[in-house]
């Protein structure tokens, strides 16, 4: 793996432990409630955001993304879950990521790929996939502090820390900030 393609994984390691962060903080029904107005549930997203990794990154450089197994429609359906159902399916959609990144370097960025019948560069569709993931984690995080109201323990600088955060000289990389986060699970 080369800086670029570390980069990139590093940025995803740091979203996965957000998201994780996120769901540690719920209780297991607040995992399958959904949103306000007919909103995604957090066990939706997490269905969706894993069948999404999953269906681009398997056989990522050999087949289209978008895998005729995959239903996305059904990723959105209201289910109760418990967590261990929940957190294997996440399981399941970074690992297909984490492998095919394993497998790749700076020089593939440049080689296409094909995600709905459309021609990506390697670079282009992990761009893409990033903030797609990076949108639904943002969502799982809102409805997780929503559910937690003031029991919600901050996931970055609490409010009103700013200042003080600034003083400190702080290392505030991708795999520092996951570090952090996977310390507030436990």
């Amino acid at each position: 793996m080369s800086d670029y393609v570390a980069s990139l994984e590093a940025e995803y390691r740091r979203y996965k432990a957000l998201g994780e962060a996120a769901m540690a903080q719920l209780t297991d029904e607040q995992l399958s409630t959904p949103g306000s107005h007919g909103g995604n549930s957090v066990a939706a997203i997490v269905w969706h955001v894993a069948g999404n990794l999953e269906s681009r990154f398997t056989d990522f450089r050999t087949s289209d993304g978008e895998k005729p197994w995959r239903n996305r429609d059904e990723e959105f359906a209201p289910r109760a879950v418990t967590r261990a159902e929940i957190l294997d399916k996440w399981g399941r959609g970074w690992r297909a990521l984490f492998t095919a990144l394993e497998e790749l370097s700076d020089p593939d960025l440049m080689q296409a790929v094909t995600i709905r019948r459309q021609s990506l560069r390697i670079h282009e569709a992990l761009h893409r996939s990033l903030a797609h993931t990076v949108y639904h984690v943002g969502q799982m995080v809102f409805l997780a502090k929503q559910w937690r109201g003031d029991g919600w323990n901050c996931l970055s600088i609490p409010l009103g820390g700013s200042a003080a955060h600034n003083q400190r000289a702080a290392d505030e990389s991708p795999a520092k900030h996951a570090d952090m986060l996977g310390r507030l699970k436990s």
